[in-house]
């Protein structure tokens, strides 16, 4: 279900140009109504193509006025209950609020390392640029191969 903005909570991120759910956003769908001209709430964000919304909760996580909700499936949320993420540097706390009005809490770590400290090629071959355009240099390594359509279980 696709996520919609309090307009209540939000601050559209205090002015800025770009608030922080259209920074994060994978599919650009969040947008700032900076004069209240397409929603009727200026200086609100909000989500401009609700029905192509990918479900990601990357901006329901970032949100630091904790403005953006998701319309929960019935089957997982039943109607009057609610999921909330609250995001720390640290880690993410969800906070389940079920129709009987129960609040349950899940706190979980967000880094296992220092931000910055991961080297994503650590321990890698250095790239040789001169082979780049030899037959084979993306295919066979380490003695791994494509496969051969001749070898294909054909009926």
């Amino acid at each position: 279900m696709p996520t919609f903005v309090r307009t209540d909570k939000c601050d559209g991120c205090k002015g800025q140009d770009r608030t922080a759910c259209m920074y994060i956003c994978p599919h650009d769908l969040m947008k700032l109504d900076k004069d209240g001209s397409e929603t009727g709430h200026a200086m609100k964000g909000f989500n401009q193509e609700p029905e192509q919304c990918w479900e990601c909760y990357s901006c329901v996580k970032i949100c630091p006025q904790q403005a953006i909700e998701a319309r929960h499936y019935a089957d997982i949320v039943p109607l009057g209950g609610s999921v909330q993420p609250l995001r720390g540097s640290d880690s993410i706390m969800w906070t389940i609020k079920f129709r009987n009005g129960t609040l349950k809490r899940f706190k979980f770590p967000i880094r296992t390392t220092p931000e910055g400290s991961i080297d994503p090629y650590g321990g890698k071959p250095e790239a040789v640029m001169d082979k780049i355009t030899d037959n084979g240099f993306f295919v066979e390594h380490a003695g791994y191969r494509t496969g051969d359509p001749s070898e294909l279980i054909c009926k």
